[in-house]
């Protein structure tokens, strides 16, 4: 196929804005009915939990579908695939909004994550491909942006969208969106197609990785509301995800025509890539996870004021990332990441030193801070997992990448939710167990209450409220120290890396 000649100018603007706004509405949709739960739950006459399958049903339909763009890609066209993906995401979306009931809305749910998986590595696809090679990275960190403030953004206007509007405008504002983006890729990108390569279709592969990462994700979301292995369910999940995946693996690895390949992972700076990125994303997005739910169950903030608690990192990533961006080429990329880590580390030891009496300006503080390292963390470790991949095998390199950094996030949520609530466990019992009816600590702290003029219930009340909350608190410090270690192995883990670092290939990244 003819090598095509970078988009300049207002177009190259334009590609820019029609990716960016396909990648935020997609990302923003995996976090933004998350505060909509109870609303949705009330209306449809369903429990709350019930109510958790409307983000569950996403998740799983939108990770079966994310490894296999590279495939889909080659079958329909990297442009026609993102255009028919974002039109199919705004239908849905409308579909999603009108559903009068719970089966209908998860359904829906379930179309819109499957329509969705290749928006984000199209987005990504299509932007390198467009782009002038000197201005690569850039185009990541322009991309990397929606990455970054999307899931802050989104339980932010899900409340105020749920609050002042109703619930069903969580989906519809996804509709003129999504037209808009798909209209500008049309008009910019429709001469611009790549080839059609007509392959058999992987039917067994689809199949095992359809049940293997269906399993797995449900098992995630699951979990810690099922007690991990002590359900029987959870068993099953896991026995049916490890024996699928595992024939899924040998399966592609000898197919002829894979529906994943696998063999991206024998280059080692995609392997080493994609590890840090999933690593670093896991223990981030753990993080983002815990914190607002200690701020609202423990620390009297509302849903907004713990979402604008948590936003400040979006602040500085957005002013940061294209200075990162336009300066790539000028540094080591493993240096940049590194610099990621460590603000990550430093802001992770320096959080885990809060206690209750911590104040507003106290919590944003560190995580304006982070938002330097969020800059330096996504586009140096794209261009990293990236570098030196054959322009047609891209689009396979971006789903596979993007489907691990996601996959990560579901395990970081899992596993930092049942961290946290198992460490609050256990300070509980250890602030607990020195406390008697003849404890003077206890006594002292009683009659300082009843001074204050508490009954003896009202008083014991107060007490184990404070035990709770300290406990918690405590709890939320572990998670936080244990994620400052992690940055820091993710650190040194970096370096395994070789140059050179150059972003989507040699000349084959400009076939298109």
């Amino acid at each position: 196929m003819a090598e095509r000649a970078p988009l300049h100018g207002s177009a190259l603007v334009l590609v820019t804005l029609a990716m960016g706004l396909g990648a935020f509405m997609q990302v923003l949709d995996t976090s933004i009915a998350n505060v909509s739960i109870p609303a949705i739950a009330g209306d449809l006459a369903v429990s709350p939990d019930q109510g958790t399958w409307v983000i569950t049903s996403f998740a799983v339909s939108n990770a079966i579908v994310l490894p296999i763009t590279g495939w889909l890609a080659k079958r329909v066209g990297e442009v026609r695939l993102f255009i028919l993906s974002t039109l199919a995401f705004s239908i849905a979306s409308w579909l999603c909004g009108l559903a009068p009931n719970l089966p209908l809305l998860v359904f829906f749910r379930v179309l819109q994550g499957a329509v969705a998986g290749p928006m984000i590595p199209m987005s990504q696809t299509l932007l390198l491909s467009n782009y002038p090679p000197h201005k690569r990275g850039m185009a990541l960190a322009l991309w990397s942006m929606t990455v970054v403030t999307a899931p802050i953004f989104g339980p932010i206007l899900g409340g105020w969208i749920t609050d002042n509007i109703s619930w069903p405008w969580i989906f519809y504002i996804n509709i003129p969106v999504g037209m808009f983006s798909a209209y500008l890729t049309w008009q910019l990108l429709r001469h611009r197609e790549t080839e059609i390569v007509r392959r058999p279709v992987d039917i067994v592969g689809l199949a095992l990785l359809a049940i293997g990462i269906g399993s797995l994700q449900v098992l995630l979301d699951k979990g810690n509301d099922l007690d991990w292995f002590g359900s029987t369910t959870i068993d099953a999940l896991a026995v049916v995800a490890a024996v699928a995946l595992s024939y899924f693996v040998v399966w592609e690895l000898t197919e002829k025509h894979p529906v994943v390949d696998l063999h991206l992972f024998s280059r080692r700076n995609f392997a080493v890539g994609t590890l840090t990125l999933s690593l670093g994303y896991l223990t981030f997005f753990g993080n983002v996870v815990v914190f607002p739910l200690w701020l609202q169950t423990q620390m009297g903030y509302t849903a907004t004021w713990a979402g604008l608690a948590a936003a400040p990192i979006g602040l500085l990533s957005i002013v940061f990332s294209p200075i990162v961006g336009r300066n790539l080429h000028k540094f080591d990329l493993r240096i940049l990441t590194s610099v990621a880590f460590l603000v990550f580390a430093v802001v992770s030891f320096w959080a885990s030193g809060f206690d209750t009496s911590v104040s507003y300006a106290e919590l944003v503080a560190p995580r304006l801070v982070q938002g330097i390292g969020m800059a330096f963390f996504f586009v140096p470790l794209v261009s990293i997992t990236l570098s030196g991949i054959p322009g047609e095998q891209v689009a396979s390199a971006s789903g596979i990448s993007n489907f691990a950094r996601i996959l990560a996030g579901s395990f970081g949520t899992s596993l930092s939710i049942t961290l946290w609530t198992r460490r609050a466990q256990f300070h509980q019992a250890m602030l607990t167990d020195p406390l008697t009816p003849y404890s003077p600590v206890a006594t002292q702290a009683l009659n300082l209450l009843h001074e204050r003029g508490l009954s003896s219930a009202g008083a014991l009340a107060v007490l184990a409220r404070t035990l709770v909350q300290q406990a918690v608190m405590l709890a939320t410090n572990d998670v936080l120290w244990l994620s400052g270690c992690i940055f820091l192995a993710l650190l040194a883990a970096v370096w395994l890396a070789r140059p050179p670092f150059m972003v989507g290939g040699g000349a084959g990244s400009d076939a298109h």
